[in-house]
């Protein structure tokens, strides 16, 4: 199998096989021809598909700038793996060359005695790079940014700063250089302007009459991460500068970091509503995790949720002689409960899924919650009419679907307050919003639904009236 001959073939998967005979035959030759067409994600999810000695072997085999992309794009084990079996001058290169956020993530999670031994193979001034980076703390502007950029000064002619762009620029090292941002001699931040316009303004018009201004883009290192993903999502932006308190100009982020970020909060977003260990927004992948991988993400929330399900049997047994009396209540359980569920899970989503995206506000709030009960009875009343036709058609006793019915409708109207308010009450007091809600608002709707349920029965029903 060539190359050449599946040009329109680009999934490392279908190569493997080649490879690992090309790799066991040490016809190293072969096998750079086979990867050298691959594009770099492919490779980055290969490699999690080789065996230990082949993932190196084939690292060693990319070309050093095809190394570092990579590299970068590794999961933290897969880097571990690798820094841990190539020789220091390979590993030296890696590092002095990577960009500066990337190698801030790496570190932040290395132990501190490799942390110590890395650092002696790397440049005094990325090192020096590094330690800044790593100053800022996690889920931050700061530990998102990179701190290689070209800076332009006003003062430049459009064809001096085309000229200064070429010097400069460094493949893998500057991610972006759609907008290039403008600073006087001390670092300050003026402006920007962009390639394009580089390019088709006059050679002699000067920078300071083309740049545009970036007073509404520019954010603080210390801005929360969600932050800076909703300026990006807000403006469409493809990198944004980060500036300290004086507007001196300490890095830039770029939309492919954002695009991570945001891909891990709406992941974790997912995994919490589904009630699983989030761990910071690893994707579940089936093709890595393993069974003990999936028990460890779910085993923990299943015990957490089946201890507030005790609850509910208390309830029953609290109520039994109204069910071994009337035990065609028992049938209608289920409807009840579920349809609560449903009613306080499509609440409490929304509201989570609004404060996630700034619809949904402390300032609005009241607004919000108008809505929502206005909704909440209106709701109850038309499911509390279909929950009361269903038990006239199953039972046809008047009475009992009297009780159905009025039950719904309480159930309906708790669950969608409860849906509402438990994701504001979670969020006012710090908490994560979609950690608390899911599983407490079930559980409150199905014992005080329950309670709710009985005591109706036992205030209408004759035969349960004490």
């Amino acid at each position: 199998m060539s190359v050449q001959a599946n040009k329109k073939v680009d999934v490392f998967a279908l190569f493997l096989p080649e490879i690992k005979d090309r790799l066991n035959e040490r016809n190293f030759a072969q096998v750079k021809e086979i990867i050298k067409s691959i594009p770099i994600m492919d490779l980055v999810e290969g490699i999690k598909l080789l065996e230990g000695n082949h993932k190196v072997l084939v690292f060693k085999l990319f070309s050093q700038k095809r190394a570092i992309e990579v590299f970068e794009n590794l999961s933290f084990d897969d880097q571990s793996y690798l820094l841990n079996n190539l020789n220091n001058q390979e590993i030296s290169e890696i590092l002095n060359e990577m960009a500066s956020d990337e190698r801030a993530d790496l570190f932040k999670d290395l132990p501190d005695r490799v942390v110590k031994k890395l650092k002696g193979l790397m440049k005094k001034e990325e090192v020096d790079d590094l330690n800044r980076l790593l100053e800022y703390a996690e889920d931050t502007a700061g530990s998102l940014m990179t701190t290689e950029l070209i800076e332009l000064r006003p003062s430049m002619t459009a064809k001096k700063a085309l000229l200064s762009v070429q010097e400069n620029y460094r493949p893998g090292q500057i991610k972006d250089i759609n907008s290039i941002y403008i600073t006087d001699e001390s670092h300050k931040l003026l402006g920007e302007v962009t390639l394009q316009m580089l390019i088709i303004a006059s050679p002699d018009m000067l920078i300071k009459d083309i740049m545009t201004q970036v007073d509404w883009i520019k954010v603080n290192p210390d801005m929360p991460s969600t932050g800076v993903a909703k300026n990006f999502e807000k403006y469409d932006l493809l990198n944004m500068p980060v500036v300290n308190a004086e507007n001196y100009l300490l890095g830039i982020i770029t939309i492919d970091d954002v695009v991570d970020l945001i891909h891990k909060e709406r992941t974790k977003e997912i995994y919490e509503i589904g009630k699983m260990s989030t761990k910071e927004g690893e994707e579940i992948r089936y093709a890595h995790i393993g069974s003990m991988g999936l028990i460890k993400r779910r085993a923990g929330w299943l015990i957490f949720l089946l201890m507030f399900d005790f609850l509910t049997g208390t309830v029953l047994k609290t109520f039994e002689h109204a069910l071994t009396t009337v035990v065609a209540l028992t049938f209608f359980i289920p409807m009840l409960l579920d349809t609560g569920g449903n009613a306080g899970n499509q609440t409490s989503i929304t509201i989570i899924r609004g404060l996630g995206t700034g619809d949904v506000t402390f300032e609005n709030a009241w607004k919000v919650i108008n809505m929502e009960l206005k909704a909440a009875l209106i709701m109850g009343v038309i499911v509390g009419g279909v929950a009361f036709a269903r038990a006239v058609l199953l039972q046809q006793s008047p009475m009992l679907a009297v009780v159905v019915g009025l039950t719904m409708m309480a159930i309906v109207l708790l669950a969608i307050v409860t849906g509402l308010f438990l994701p504001l009450v979670s969020k006012k007091v710090g908490l994560d919003p979609a950690v608390l809600a899911g599983p407490i608002t079930t559980s409150i709707v199905d014992v005080i639904g329950l309670i709710i349920y009985f005591k109706i029965a036992q205030a209408l029903i004759p035969a349960l009236k004490m």
